[in-house]
């Protein structure tokens, strides 16, 4: 782990067309580029949103380029899944021809692992419990004896589908998860949703059918707090659950979810109460980023994982599981 090393990460997984590059070690971001997709309608329409990422693409590596001289690259990272295939498919795409023109080796990461990668590397956590929350995942995980351990998930939606598909059906736009933060602010009033923990897992289909059903007859601001204060302490509730199971005093929330302010105030909250830990990090780092993939791709090429171009073929559907947590020490040094 004392070696130097230069990665170039390329995200490309749902709206964000991101390209990083991390220097390691010690930790250092080198540059951060992000192209965001914005639908005028709906939620993400994959093939337009790989349309603006082929669009987007050189604009961005060309910004990446004027930071930091490709020379100084060791390793070419993207990530490979999970996601839409359409877009991790331009990511792809773009990865494989820089690993042939700078001869450096090509490295797919997974998308979940990057997103607690980059949160460990920024809170320098040793040993935390994990609450993944995004758009397509809702996932408590811990990293034990060299696996990833999903001690519970969501039984049906993500809790950021959720917050998205409710955003639409109100009128309040996509990504719905900013104006339902801000207009959840300004009630206090709770209306009762389904609140449904089912052991470590939780389920939030019925939650999303009361207030589709709701919309029109209740202020935007109530639903909005009651979204936010329901789903929140579901996922808080087992999150607290796994930590107390296992003895662990860390806790770190990963994915775009994150950003929420008052999801980080209820676990600094939970924490406080079982003298533990939340690891807290900058918050433009919850959301889908190529720091994350970069950093990941150096953390994979020390545990020897590369491909060959021919072999790089997307994983849509890759689960956390199937993929190596980082070294032991890492985050010790």
């Amino acid at each position: 782990m004392g070696e130097r090393l230069t990665c170039i990460g390329i995200e490309s997984t749902a709206h964000t067309f991101g390209i990083g590059i991390v220097k390691y070690h010690p930790f250092q971001i080198l540059c951060d580029v992000r192209r965001v997709y914005r639908p005028v309608s709906g939620g993400i329409h994959p093939s337009e949103a790989a349309r603006h990422h082929i669009e987007k693409a050189v604009e961005a590596l060309e910004e990446a380029m004027s930071r930091v001289d490709l020379k100084q690259v060791d390793i070419v990272a993207f990530a490979r899944g999970p996601g839409l295939g359409p877009c991790l498919r331009v990511g792809a795409a773009l990865a494989r021809m820089l690993s042939l023109k700078l001869e450096k080796p090509l490295v797919g990461v997974n998308h979940a692992a990057s997103h607690i990668n980059i949160a460990r590397a920024l809170t320098r956590a040793i040993d935390p419990v994990v609450l993944y929350v995004s758009g397509g995942n809702t996932q408590v995980i811990y990293a034990s004896e060299g696996k990833y351990v999903i001690l519970g998930e969501t039984e049906d939606i993500a809790v950021g589908n959720l917050i998205d598909v409710f955003a639409r059906k109100a009128g309040l736009g996509f990504p719905g998860g900013p104006k339902v933060m801000e207009l959840a602010s300004k009630s206090r009033r709770l209306l009762k949703l389904p609140y449904s923990v089912k052991g470590m897992n939780v389920s939030f289909s019925g939650m999303l059918t009361m207030l589709e059903g709701l919309v029109g007859k209740e202020p935007v601001e109530d639903l909005c707090f009651s979204l936010q204060e329901t789903a929140f302490s579901m996922l808080i509730e087992v999150s607290e659950r796994a930590m107390a199971m296992l003895g662990v005093k860390e806790f770190i929330i990963a994915g775009g979810v994150g950003a929420n302010a008052r999801l980080r105030q209820m676990a600094g909250k939970m924490c406080e109460e079982r003298n533990a830990v939340f690891k807290d990090y900058p918050i433009e780092y919850y959301a889908d980023n190529g720091v994350m993939i970069a950093w990941e791709g150096i953390i994979q090429y020390m545990l020897g994982e590369k491909l060959n171009v021919e072999d790089s073929m997307v994983k849509p559907r890759w689960r956390i599981v199937d993929v190596k947590p980082p070294p032991s020490g890492l985050y010790e040094n």
